[in-house]
């Protein structure tokens, strides 16, 4: 008799990414977005909210010019204001410019990396773990290069230093590195001379630098307001082997469009822009138009500092709240909304990720567990076993009243077991 279902065999398996799989599994216990009995402490965006006023209502506007499809690099306007954007922000004083050729647009950052790397040949590419969950399937997905793994211990706050990673290129034969920079899930960021020292050191190997910057606006242990982006040591920018990724989502707190861009050498964006063609089509033409006024340099200092000081604080509640929980933190996060932290100090059977994530499901909560950031492109690494099983990441993106309630409810699943 025929399976029904055999023609499965023509897929391959597809894994859901962290944030799929809990927001999936918290649904099936009933989870609304608007249920204020519920918190999402595993929430991959920021509260998009009025930060004391600052966001106002955009019009949307829709008409004949802008129903038909937009250039598949993007609108040349908003290409132009991406690349202003840089070179105001970080290349005042650099002889090198950006211009809208160094500008490619895609339908969010997903779609702008997944464009890259189907257009990268066969060479190895490094990446870090702990790291993005979603890395692990990009990563995969296009077989023409290899993935390589770079591990980052706790010991040294999850970061490498630049003669460890010059031996990690040179001795696995990199030819590209992944940088998620400010980092998901550990919340550490490269800055300052440190960054210099990482864009240099990649111009000197000639090995393609990618850098992810979708959290480079929530930065917090700095004296003054400061944005970050590796832009701001390019010598030259259709030189230097460095491309940014970046978009509206975390920095301009606007998931919801979609809309993501990447800065690099004009031969690589016009590379990227031919997969666009036939990979996804090219972002939306009446978002990219409402989402030019949201790029303004001249405001963007101001906007950063309100969303810093907001986030700061939020932070601050937060941790204080985890560790007198017993909660571990792995690392003190100087970036993002996220705090890596460790179960192993927790009653059994919370010690395990998934269990501790299955029972702050019975409490409302939603956590990811840290195995889902062991980033493992094509399970070619041990499958059985994930050295963040004691880990889970927390997320403070949400508003104050939503933290409040998902804290609370993590405590009564502590108190539960601690008897």
């Amino acid at each position: 008799m025929t399976n029904k279902y055999d023609y499965l065999d023509y897929f391959r398996s597809v894994p859901k990414t962290g944030v799929i799989y809990v927001l999936e599994k918290a649904y099936e216990k009933g989870y609304c977005v608007t249920d204020e009995k519920w918190a999402n402490l595993g929430q991959g965006a920021p509260d998009t909210s009025p930060l004391n006023g600052d966001r106002e209502d955009l019009n949307l506007t829709v008409n004949a010019n802008n129903s038909e499809y937009a250039p598949i690099s993007g609108g040349i306007d908003f290409r132009k204001k991406i690349a202003s954007y840089y070179n105001q922000l970080f290349r005042q004083d650099k002889k090198s410019k950006y211009t809208y050729k160094n500008v490619c647009i895609a339908g969010g950052g997903r779609v702008a990396l997944a464009r890259l790397v189907a257009a990268l040949g066969n060479i190895n590419l490094g990446h870090f773990i702990p790291d993005y969950t979603a890395y692990e399937e990009l990563l995969s997905v296009f077989r023409n290069f290899v993935p390589i793994p770079i591990n980052l211990k706790q010991e040294n706050n999850f970061k490498i230093s630049i003669s460890e990673l010059k031996a990690e290129i040179v001795n696995k034969g990199l030819s590209a590195l992944l940088i998620s920079n400010p980092c998901n899930p550990t919340g550490q960021s490269l800055q300052g001379k440190e960054l210099n020292d990482w864009v240099k050191l990649m111009n000197e190997l000639r090995c393609l630098s990618v850098f992810d910057e979708f959290y480079s606006h929530f930065l917090y242990n700095n004296t003054e307001t400061k944005i970050l982006s590796a832009a701001e040591f390019i010598e030259d920018v259709n030189n230097d082997p460095v491309v940014i990724i970046n978009g509206m989502s975390k920095n301009w707190r606007s998931p919801g469009w979609r809309i993501g861009w990447m800065l690099g050498p004009e031969p690589v964006i016009d590379k990227v822009s031919s997969v666009g063609s036939f990979f996804d089509g090219g972002a939306v033409h009446p978002l990219q138009e409402a989402a030019l006024k949201k790029i303004n340099p001249e405001s963007i200092q101001k906007e950063a500092q309100l969303l810093q000081q907001t986030f700061s604080k939020k932070r601050d509640y937060f941790e204080k709240r985890v560790l007198n929980m017993g909660i571990q933190l792995e690392c003190k996060a100087d970036s993002t909304f996220y705090l890596w932290c460790n179960l192993s100090k927790l009653p059994e059977p919370l010690t395990n990720c998934i269990t501790f994530f299955e029972e702050c499901l019975k409490e409302n909560v939603i956590v990811v567990p840290g195995i889902f950031f062991d980033v493992n492109p094509g399970k070619r690494r041990l499958k059985h076993h994930s050295r963040y099983i004691n880990n889970v990441r927390l997320s403070y993106g949400p508003k104050m009243s939503a933290l409040k309630v998902g804290l609370d409810g993590l405590q009564r699943v502590i108190d539960k077991f601690s008897h």
